[in-house]
């Protein structure tokens, strides 16, 4: 009897750390896309960036995306439907900046309206590139660790913040080097979808398709 209670404080004391480093994972994930989210609304409307605006947005609500994530770490009751609930109001907000990037960029296509250079973007994307990965790689360890399949959702999203990086990067790049002034919108065209499919997912109330 002893013994099993020993196990049982010993899982208790294990869980409430990997709870406490998931929290931190997620105090990260709040902080950091605050502050890219300022960076890049503020550097792409100086510049005219649709892809720049559209992935500060994106940032802005993977915050709100997190934040919720952290109530859910500190909830020691699973409530599904208050987590569909979140799920649905964060699908909402993807589907109108969707659609908002996608309506931008084609009106900029059709206008010609050229972007100005902007460093601050490019650098702003090559440090989320780096950070990105390896902060999703962190989650989906403590995902693994709490049995968490919201965890193991938000490691996707990240991931995801991590390839709209590299597809920002790319616009912003071409109009620098080369300038492609249409390289903008197109990274932009490129984005909305990927942004549309977190919108739908998250309509739909799913987590993820892979976390078992």
């Amino acid at each position: 009897m002893t013994d099993h209670n020993e196990c049982s404080s010993c899982s208790s004391a294990e869980r409430t750390k990997h709870l406490k480093q998931g929290r931190k994972l997620e105090y990260f994930t709040i902080g950091w896309n605050i502050v890219e989210a300022g960076v890049a609304i503020g550097a792409g409307w100086f510049a005219g960036s649709i892809a720049l605006v559209g992935f500060g947005v994106d940032s802005l609500i993977e915050s709100l995306s997190g934040s919720v994530l952290l109530w859910r770490l500190f909830s020691p009751v699973h409530e599904e439907s208050r987590e569909k609930i979140a799920l649905k109001l964060v699908g909402i907000s993807f589907l109108i900046l969707a659609a908002y990037v996608a309506f931008e960029a084609i009106k900029s296509l059709l206008t010609h309206e050229s972007p100005e250079t902007s460093f601050v973007g490019i650098g702003l994307a090559i440090v989320s590139l780096i950070i990105m990965p390896l902060l999703a790689r962190a989650k989906r360890q403590s995902a693994s660790n709490l049995e968490s399949r919201a965890m193991m959702a938000d490691s996707r999203q990240t991931d995801i913040c991590a390839y709209l990086s590299a597809i920002l990067l790319g616009g912003l790049a071409l109009n620098a080097l080369l300038g492609w002034w249409w390289a903008d919108p197109v990274a932009a065209l490129i984005m909305a979808p990927i942004i549309a499919r977190e919108g739908f997912e998250g309509l739909r109330g799913e987590v993820c398709e892979d976390c078992h």
